[in-house]
């Protein structure tokens, strides 16, 4: 058997599930009809971000809910230029985001800054020239 190497749905565990949607939501990103009273899913390009109480997120998966600091996890949202990393850094600010990393010319030949969610969950704005997007704005990586 073969595995088809995708993610499906990421879910985030959040303190107030309502604060969170509210802040996806100004993000411009729709809250789908398949939400529930305890659960938000907002359909992006072929992902689906889940929003969950963390602690429910800690029960299910079967771990300590502990305290919130570096996940060592950062999720990326890639853009066609250095330009739309700031217009999307200052818009996720004026969303209510907490910048983490001003948005800067950074090692790896690109230009990339991160702020956080309200709960801390960090975000990476990125431009890559090496990974260039397609019509749909998916990331293309070389063969």
């Amino acid at each position: 058997m073969s595995l088809d190497p995708r993610i499906s749905l990421v879910t985030l565990g959040v303190d107030d599930l309502a604060r969170s949607t509210a802040f996806y939501e100004k993000l411009g990103w729709k809250r789908s009809p398949a939400s529930q009273e305890t659960v938000t899913f907002i359909q992006l390009k072929g992902t689906v971000l889940g929003l969950f109480a963390r602690e429910a997120l800690a029960h299910d998966a079967g771990v300590e809910n502990t305290p919130k600091g570096f996940s060592g996890v950062a999720l990326a949202h890639n853009v066609s230029s250095e330009r739309g990393v700031d217009a999307v850094y200052k818009f996720a600010l004026s969303c209510g985001a907490t910048p983490a990393k001003t948005p800067a010319k950074v090692f790896w030949g690109g230009y990339s800054g991160y702020f956080a969610d309200p709960d801390g969950h960090l975000w990476e704005i990125a431009f890559n020239p090496f990974f260039p997007l397609d019509k749909e704005g998916h990331v293309v990586l070389a063969p």
